[in-house]
């Protein structure tokens, strides 16, 4: 892992840890009631979590798509290549 998927990862679990710190304490300081500003905090961090890791799964999901694509249209060509050849190795020898 790169250290900046440590960054991004690292920074979308903070904030959730924050958010959650954040509204326990609201809740137990204020005898149940979280503040609107809390609560607006805690869906922001929610937020901003759920995009780094929606986005992370997206692209790698895919770049895996784009390396199978990439091997199996190799594959392909390698193997039609070899099959020409041999066909025109067969041709000239006859």
């Amino acid at each position: 892992m790169q250290k900046k998927d440590w960054i991004q990862y690292g920074s979308a679990v903070a904030m959730i840890v924050s958010g959650i710190i954040l509204a326990f304490l609201s809740f137990f300081k204020n005898d149940g009631d979280i503040g609107q500003g809390v609560l607006w905090y805690v869906a922001q961090a929610l937020t901003y979590a759920g995009s780094i890791f929606g986005v992370s799964v997206y692209f790698r999901t895919k770049l895996g798509d784009l390396k199978s694509n990439i091997n199996n249209f190799n594959k392909e060509n390698h193997l039609n290549k070899d099959t020409k050849d041999k066909k025109d190795n067969n041709e000239h020898a006859a």
